[in-house]
């Protein structure tokens, strides 16, 4: 049955009215539900965690790019018979939440979050998630997305709440989990604990100085005013150093060690000792060793059981240690230092200098090392755990080379510090006792497990926002209750997301599903790149280069934007987008549009026997035959995950072959008695099969036009 097409495509009226008819009808729900009493359970289920925005973002181009890749993803499975599942969700975000909350608090009410106290403050969070937090599902929604949304997850809601205490009890109590001072990273604007990966490394120029570790002069020796020439980037930490390490080969400082060295303007005695880690090369040959203060010299330090010193507080400011310099801020004590230093006649030289500096990726400040006592996951055993997974073939990484990028962190990877000093998020479930002990429990103890103490206090600090985030495909499911959703849809298939956050979420999640369920949580990651502008830069507001993804859809439509992303896109690698490309796959929409306004004139509402025996052109058969070639090569690259190359075949098809070619020819062959049928019966087939390949690129426009073709 068919009925004739209007002459335009209009998109703007089209998208809207099409999504709204797909989730009325259920279509994006598994067919095979476990929950229902026809459930099958031979029927394979093919089933993708959706990777959760923050909860207060808006569309981006990331965004936009995994939701096309994965929503391809979901419409071909399901197409091939599959029950499909796509569970969707958004993420707490914890810093950018309670950073977005209290900038917005300051603006509107002139208040801190101290000031409102942590009740209150959680109380406008949760006001502020209810008013903002569905802003980018709606907008994922216009993507196209076919999630079922009656699964929907939130990672602080009642259900991963719970999956989230008995993940860090199970932890805590197979002693996986413990509290201590450690070397973290400090973020001061934000005022809390940074994970590593959290850490930006960028080239900058500072300055390098050069100073004098005067050597204090032997009993009986003569020696007055000797010195190591020691070089830093950071004089303000000089008051923290409790060594100075040379080289044990180093003919220039041999003598020196064992002697000891003076703190400036401190005059605290420090040793000198020996250690092959400091380069003979770089430098001056002699390294300050501030093991409260650089990750370097904490390992020296616990190597050579020497104390350590912090000398700045939780907001960079210099603290009881510094002598003359407490309540400064490290920047001025830096140049206030130096310049008792120039005084005292201990300086050198000072001199541009580049090298990496550590920056908050959140906050863009200057990130500090500090002694600092955090909670940790002891991570050893569960990263054995997630590098068997990919050795021995259980779980495949598409593109393959970023094996070797996931093998080399896991194999130098850390203890995971996961406290933060924030208000929004997990609460770390340990409570504190008057005596000081640690009880924990999957509900909220009544007295102290060790001493009986009713006297309680809950630990101040969240959870990272990644650790929550690495249960999702399974706490999304159920875990940790048996529900048949969990039973039937876990493990998931797919894992699908960009290759920046592979050691962010990725292998997080991998440890935690093979600790909690005894599964690797998805058999495939597949890893997109970045999308940068068409000059291949990163987009940035510096740049003036953001391309909004809602603005290229009001302009050209939901599917010109996706067919651009997918067709331009090749597994792990950066794209460059242009928006003269998705103005040129809005003209392929329209080129669409025509050829199946002309192909439903041509049948022109009459019924094609099926079964008629037809003689067919050369032009038919030829057709055909293009078709069936596509056919297969469109399948073998989806298998190969070369989406991008799927589409393009599909387009070139579509535009050349049928379009340019066969439907010219058509337009002959219908003028025609003894051609009539066998035409109209091609172009109906052939025409029916191109949009069921293209409709995962662009399910809108094929939607439509499939449902008055049919």
């Amino acid at each position: 049955m068919t009925k004739e097409l209007p002459k335009a495509y209009d998109f703007k009226s089209t998208e809207p009215r099409i999504y709204a008819m797909w989730e009325a009808g259920g279509f994006f729900k598994p067919h095979n539900d476990p929950n229902k009493a026809d459930f099958d359970p031979k029927i394979k289920p093919f089933v993708i965690s959706i990777p959760p925005p923050n909860v207060t973002g808006e569309l981006h181009l990331g965004h936009a790019m995994f939701v096309s890749v994965e929503d391809l993803m979901i419409r071909y499975h399901r197409m091939k018979g599959y029950s499909t599942l796509w569970v969707p969700g958004s993420d707490h975000a914890g810093i950018a939440t309670q950073l977005m909350v209290e900038q917005n608090l300051l603006k509107t009410e002139e208040v801190t979050r101290e000031e409102l106290g942590r009740e209150e403050f959680l109380k406008r969070t949760w006001e502020w998630k209810r008013k903002y937090g569905d802003i980018i599902t709606t907008q994922i929604r216009r993507l196209g997305a076919s999630c079922d949304w009656d699964r929907e997850r939130f990672t602080l809601d009642d259900g991963l709440s719970r999956a989230v205490r008995e993940a860090f009890v199970r932890l805590y109590e197979k002693g996986l989990i413990y509290r201590g001072p450690r070397l973290i990273n400090w973020s001061p604007g934000l005022k809390t604990a940074v994970s590593d990966l959290e850490v930006e490394y960028e080239e900058e120029e500072v300055t390098l100085y050069y100073f004098k570790y005067m050597i204090k002069p032997s009993q009986g020796r003569r020696g007055e005013g000797e010195f190591i020439p020691v070089a830093t980037i950071r004089p303000e930490t000089i008051l923290g150093d409790t060594a100075v390490a040379v080289h044990p080969d180093d003919e220039r400082y041999k003598k020196f060690i064992g002697r000891t060295a003076i703190v400036p303007i401190l005059n605290r005695e420090i040793p000198v000792i020996a250690d092959e880690y400091v380069s003979m090369e770089f430098g001056t040959g002699a390294l300050k060793i501030t093991p409260g203060h650089d990750a370097n010299d904490y390992a020296i330090a616990q190597k050579h059981n020497i104390p350590m010193i912090s000398v700045l507080d939780k907001e960079a400011r210099v603290n009881e240690h510094g002598g003359p310099y407490q309540g400064q801020d490290r920047f001025e004590a830096r140049k206030n230092m130096w310049a008792d230093m120039k005084d005292a006649g201990l300086t050198i030289k000072s001199e541009p200098y580049r090298t990496t500096i550590p920056r908050s990726q959140r906050g863009g400040e200057i990130v500090e090392p500090m002694i600092s006592t955090q909670w940790f996951v002891k991570i050893e055993p569960l990263a054995k755990a997630a590098l068997e997974a990919v050795k021995d073939g259980r779980i495949k990484i598409v593109p393959e080379r970023f094996e070797k990028v996931y093998f080399n962190w896991l194999e130098n990877i850390k203890d995971w510090c996961i406290s933060r000093q924030l208000w929004w998020g997990h609460r770390i479930p340990v409570w504190y006792c008057p005596d000081g002990h640690q009880t924990t429990g999957r509900e909220d103890p009544r007295q102290c497990g060790t001493c009986g103490s009713k006297e309680l206090k809950q630990d101040e600090d969240v959870l990272d926002t990644w650790f929550s985030s690495g249960l999702w495909p399974f706490s999304t499911l159920g875990w940790p209750d048996e529900t048949p959703d969990l039973k039937y849809f876990y493990p998931t298939s797919y894992m699908e997301t960009g290759y920046d956050i592979l050691f962010f979420w990725v292998a997080r999640m991998i440890m935690m599903g093979l600790e909690f369920t005894g599964e690797a949580p998805f058999h495939t990651v597949y890893l997109h790149g970045l999308v940068r502008d068409e000059q291949g830069r990163k987009m940035s507001k510096t740049y003036g280069n953001v391309i909004d993804p809602l603005t290229v859809m009001d302009q050209f439509g939901t599917d010109a934007l996706r067919f651009t992303l997918l067709v331009g896109s090749t597994p792990g690698n950066d794209m460059n987008l242009s928006v003269k490309r998705v103005e040129a796959n809005r003209n392929f929409a329209n080129k669409l549009w025509n050829v199946g306004r002309f192909v439903i004139s041509a049948i022109g509402g009459q019924t094609i026997p099926q079964s008629e025996k037809t003689e067919y052109t050369l032009a038919d058969s030829w057709i055909w035959a293009r078709l069936q070639g596509l056919i297969r090569d469109v399948e073998r690259n989806f298998q190969n995950f070369q989406y991008g190359q799927a589409g393009q075949q599909v387009y070139d098809f579509i535009w050349s072959d049928f379009a340019d070619w066969y439907v010219e020819i058509a337009k002959e062959q219908l003028q025609k008695e003894e051609t009539r049928l066998s035409t109209a019966k091609t172009l109906a087939r052939v025409f029916d099969a191109s949009l069921r390949m293209l409709h995962p690129f662009t399910p809108f426009v094929t939607e439509e036009i499939w449902g008055h073709l049919r």
